[in-house]
């Protein structure tokens, strides 16, 4: 499971970017990371997937902390940013052969890995076109592709429905199940209120840095909607 105990992240050694944030999460568990611009949600998820170095505490993925064994727990993660870089010198197939190359997939498996998903988010022909002719929604779609191809533990995904049109996005929340279901863990931050209540199973709710609410879906939301909860946070 994750475990980030008393995550604590400042930028400049003045203002804390997150402090003492705990989280857990279970296999299965699909947790909405939701706060305002510049709560503190994109830096935990950086320092989830190693990108960001804590000033305090620690991450744990199965054992694993990602401070002292990062290859180990970023062998078992993907992460996808709100905007995806990706070399767009290359075609999208070949994009997400590279990824397949760092993360070992064997050959005959991601050959039908990639055939499936690429029919599932339309991308079957644009997969064969350079990532330069993308649109945002489409580099989207491959990031997504390229994130799934090794079939990762831990899903963190900031702001994934950006850019995606209705199909895509109804196809990604069925994958969310999907993966779940199999026993993935699935972090998201996203704006998108309606979307976060209907799918997740644990919210939380971040607020300058510290989480003020976090817990089932259904208890936190109560007899309320997730938006009203939200705005009464501000």
């Amino acid at each position: 499971m994750l475990v980030i105990s008393n995550a604590t992240k400042s930028y400049d050694g003045k203002k804390q970017a997150i402090e003492s944030i705990d989280l857990t999460l279970q296999p299965g568990d699909m947790l909405g990371f939701v706060g305002h611009n510049g709560a503190g949600k994109t830096t935990l998820i950086k320092a989830i997937a190693g990108i960001h170095e804590l000033n305090q505490g620690t991450i744990n993925l199965f054992g694993h902390d990602v401070a002292k064994d990062p290859l180990k727990v970023k062998q078992q993660i993907a992460y996808i940013p709100d905007h995806p870089d990706l070399y767009e010198s290359l075609t999208g197939q070949q994009f997400i052969h590279f990824i397949a190359d760092i993360y070992g997939v064997p050959a005959d498996h991601r050959v039908q890995h990639i055939r499936e998903l690429a029919q599932r988010f339309d991308m079957e022909i644009a997969l064969k076109q350079p990532i330069q002719t993308y649109s945002h929604g489409m580099k989207q779609k491959a990031a997504l592709i390229a994130a799934l191809i090794h079939q990762p533990k831990l899903l963190l995904l900031d702001e994934p429905f950006v850019g995606l049109d209705p199909k895509a996005a109804f196809t990604l929340k069925e994958m969310f199940k999907e993966l779940t279901q199999q026993g993935s863990m699935i972090l998201f931050s996203s704006h998108v209120l309606e979307v976060v209540e209907k799918i997740t199973n644990r919210i939380a709710i971040i607020k300058q840095g510290k989480i003020i609410a976090q817990g089932e879906t259904k208890t936190i939301v109560k007899d309320k909607n997730l938006e009203a909860l939200f705005l009464e946070s501000l």
